[in-house]
């Protein structure tokens, strides 16, 4: 489900409820020396992974990769002079069966054949399969599309059924209040001298003026760019004098500062941050997911299985000082568990020729 307003168990965007964990609150905070968080982010994005570039470039020979508790990567081959490409990297080569061409290639018969609300699928590197998942909504009709869908491609997928639905998460790392509605705030960015925050687009689709109270009397920004469905970003410019720190919550009232951002990688231990639930780890267990809300289709989601709920949508996914992504919707709850959709970051932040510091 995308995270949405906190009124719906469905699959959800997570639009109006702000996430503490990951971006500090747009007021009443400390003040900030950006000049010194530019210095130490050195840019935009991390280093490349050994197993992004490796996939990048074998192209038909690869089949994307994932991260091994120990910090092991691992990199999926269909031939032996890739395995050897991949050793001399330092990396560990795993013979499998379908290349990425294969799964891509699946995932485009799935939004020919199953493009169904309540669905998601992920090309799932340790399964070699593209993986997918229907959640309680899909029943009669829906359910038969799919499942005969899924038999006409054969092999290269599996499905699986997933508690809940799937829906919105909308809220942030803290809150943010436009409306009637509550998201999370993502991250703190800048452009030159201009200060913006990143939160979910399916928080900004229909919003104005954004403010750091639920009665409107904190006016912090302004919503000057959105992107949902396809994708699930938002973009809002920060009034004037609001004290923007370049940091995270999690928890108690500390911050951790944000200095970089990144590329997710299947396997790595991320965490998230909500209004509505706090704090929670978890695993990113799938990238460039696809996810066919109520409200349209987004694709190139971060999948991973931390948990989330609605209000929380927006909300800051982080690996230590890195960011990752902004909490995008998912299924279940904080309590039985689930797993949770994030927008990567870096797409905005190219985008818009932003930086996080």
């Amino acid at each position: 489900m995308k995270l949405g307003p906190s009124t719906t168990s469905r699959r959800w965007p997570i639009a109006l409820t702000a996430l503490g964990v990951v971006v500090a609150t747009a007021v009443a905070l400390p003040a900030a020396n950006a000049s010194e968080r530019r210095a130490a982010a050195g840019g935009t994005t991390g280093t490349p992974s050994t197993m992004a570039a490796m996939t990048t470039t074998m192209n038909d020979t690869s089949a994307g990769g994932y991260t091994l508790a120990d910090g092991t990567t691992v990199v999926n081959v269909t031939d032996q002079a890739a395995a050897e490409r991949v050793t001399a990297s330092g990396a560990k080569a795993r013979m499998v069966r379908y290349s990425g061409s294969t799964l891509k290639a699946t995932e485009a018969q799935l939004r020919a054949t199953a493009t169904i609300p309540g669905t998601s699928w992920v090309a799932d590197p340790r399964t070699n399969r593209v993986v997918v998942s229907a959640d309680e909504s899909v029943t009669g009709a829906g359910m038969a599309q799919l499942r005969d869908a899924v038999a006409r491609i054969g092999g290269t997928v599996r499905m699986r059924q997933v508690a809940g639905t799937l829906s919105t998460r909308i809220t942030g790392g803290d809150a943010i209040f436009t409306g009637n509605a509550r998201c999370s705030l993502g991250f703190n960015v800048l452009r030159g001298n201009q200060a913006f925050f990143l939160t979910a687009g399916h928080c900004t689709a229909n919003a104005g003026a954004w403010f750091a109270d639920q009665n409107g009397q904190q006016l912090i920004g302004q919503t000057v760019a959105s992107s949902f469905p396809g994708d699930d970003f938002g973009l809002v410019q920060f009034a004037q004098g609001v004290i923007r720190p370049g940091a995270v919550l999690v928890g108690n009232g500390i911050r951790r500062d944000i200095n970089q951002a990144g590329q997710a990688v299947v396997g790595q231990q991320v965490e998230r941050s909500g209004s509505t639930t706090g704090l929670h780890s978890g695993t990113v267990t799938g990238v460039n997911a696809t996810v066919n809300y109520a409200e349209g289709t987004v694709t190139g989601l971060i999948q991973t299985n931390v948990c989330a709920e609605p209000g929380d949508s927006g909300g800051s996914l982080v690996s230590g000082s890195t960011a990752l992504g902004m909490t995008s919707g998912g299924s279940g709850d904080c309590t039985q568990g689930g797993e949770t959709f994030f927008q990567p970051v870096l797409e905005p932040l190219q985008k818009f020729g932003l930086q996080v510091y």
